[in-house]
C-alpha cells in the first residue's frame, strides 16, 4: 500500500529525479518560464516554491541551502536579490502552471507552461493607478 507516500516518481531513479528537478529549477529561475509536461511541472512547483521561501528569509544559512540545490552562486544571488523581493507580501503561490491545449507530439503527454508569478508587478500597478 502507498499510504502517506508523497510525490511522483516520474519513472526515474532517485538520483535521476533529483538531477531532473535541479536542472528544471535552474532553467525556471534563469528564464522565469519553461515548457514541460504537466506531471514534471507539478513536482517542480514544490522545489521552486521552497527555494523562493528560503530566499525570503534572506540569511546566510538560507543561501547555503539554496546553493545545495542550485549549485550556482550567480543564480543564488539572482534568486535572493531579484526574484524573492517580488514576493515580499505574498504568502505562497510563487509559481503558475498554465495547461497547453496541444499535447506533446510523440507520446501525447499533456503539456504545460510553468512560470514565476509576477506578484510584485501587480502590486506596483495597483499603487500606480491609485
Amino acid at each position: 500500500m502507498r499510504h502517506k507516500k508523497s510525490g511522483r516518481k516520474l519513472n526515474r531513479t532517485n538520483a535521476h529525479r533529483k538531477a531532473l528537478m535541479r536542472n528544471m529549477a535552474r532553467a525556471l529561475l534563469t528564464h522565469e518560464r519553461i515548457r514541460t509536461t504537466e506531471a514534471k511541472a507539478k513536482e517542480l512547483r514544490k522545489v521552486v516554491d521552497g527555494l523562493v521561501t528560503l530566499a525570503l528569509r534572506d540569511d546566510l544559512h538560507s543561501r547555503r541551502q539554496a546553493y545545495k540545490t542550485l549549485n550556482n552562486h550567480q543564480l543564488v544571488q539572482r534568486l535572493f536579490d531579484e526574484i524573492a523581493p517580488r514576493f515580499k507580501e505574498a504568502k505562497g503561490g510563487y509559481t503558475r502552471i498554465l495547461k497547453l491545449a496541444m499535447p506533446r507530439r510523440g507520446d501525447c503527454a499533456p503539456m504545460c507552461v510553468i512560470e514565476l508569478a509576477r506578484e510584485g508587478e501587480a502590486v506596483e500597478e495597483k499603487a500606480a493607478e491609485a
